[in-house]
């Protein structure tokens, strides 16, 4: 045997070789050097902890002028479940912004032309799409549990001057604000996979917006039954609201439904997203 055929052939590859996990930290590097990232993410905090506080302040400003003018807050729908649902009170505007960077993350790249580096990289296609899925699902749920805690601490000293301060053994609530962040990683993962469906960032957002705000307000408006009953629970801001509910009504999805309502729609577009990855050129 002569010593050429002990020589590697040239451009192998010799190393492990790419793999989910190493993937997986290449997207997390990706995700934490932009900038962009940290702005969006303080905000979602910021957002989420102001109208918290300002709505739970409020309530408990209304529910003592009321006392004191000799009405009772309970027969204006105003009690002590509200300021409870406090703890998650700007989750409607906080899923826009970390909806957003779902978005961002993916859609960005095929802006700027870096996806190809990414694919050339990774051949398999799905790869980068889990892996950013992933990373972006873990950090909105941190955000989301940390900004409800955040929100619950700040609250108390607020509602204490009223009275009405409340503590963690609530029931339901610690259950509420840990599915607080379940609810922000399936929207952004909504949100991950809208931007890979549609491969602009500007589409992608407005297209999550109508989904989650503007649908449930059109489908409000309208008058029929099928409507109301059929289509407007199965709404996946909807359906998520209910996942944090400390307690639903009789003929409302439950909480569990509510979170796998949402999971669906999150799942859908996501497997649609996995698909044209792998059928469109990039």
């Amino acid at each position: 045997m002569s010593a050429a055929t002990l020589t590697p052939q040239a451009g192998r590859v010799t190393g492990p070789g790419v793999s989910f996990p190493r993937t997986l930290n290449s997207e997390w590097i990706k995700f934490t050097t932009l900038r962009s990232t940290w702005v969006l993410l303080a905000t979602t905090v910021l957002v989420m902890v102001g109208i918290g506080l300002l709505g739970g302040w409020g309530i408990a400003s209304g529910m003592e002028q009321m006392e004191a003018a000799g009405q009772d807050p309970a027969a204006a729908g105003m009690d002590s479940s509200l300021l409870y649902l406090m703890t998650s009170g700007g989750l409607d505007f906080g899923q826009l912004i970390i909806g957003s960077l779902g978005v961002l993350l993916i859609a960005s790249e095929y802006s700027t032309g870096m996806i190809r580096s990414t694919m050339t990289a990774v051949p398999s296609r799905l790869s980068p799409l889990f892996a950013k899925a992933l990373v972006v699902a873990v950090v909105a749920a941190v955000v989301g549990i940390v900004s409800s805690f955040i929100t619950y601490f700040l609250l108390q000293p607020i509602l204490a001057n009223y009275g009405r301060e409340f503590g963690l053994d609530v029931d339901h609530l610690m259950q509420s604000m840990l599915l607080s962040g379940v609810y922000l990683a399936v929207v952004a993962v909504m949100g991950l996979a809208l931007g890979s469906l549609l491969r602009n960032s500007a589409g992608g957002i407005v297209t999550l917006v109508v989904l989650l705000l503007v649908l449930p307000i059109v489908a409000q408006i309208i008058p029929f039954d099928w409507v109301q009953d059929g289509v407007m629970p199965y709404l996946p801001s909807n359906a998520g609201r209910q996942m944090v509910m400390l307690e639903t009504a009789d003929g409302d999805l439950t909480q569990w439904q509510g979170g796998l309502v949402m999971a669906a729609w999150a799942a859908v577009l996501l497997a649609g997203a996995a698909v044209t990855t792998k059928a469109r050129d990039v």
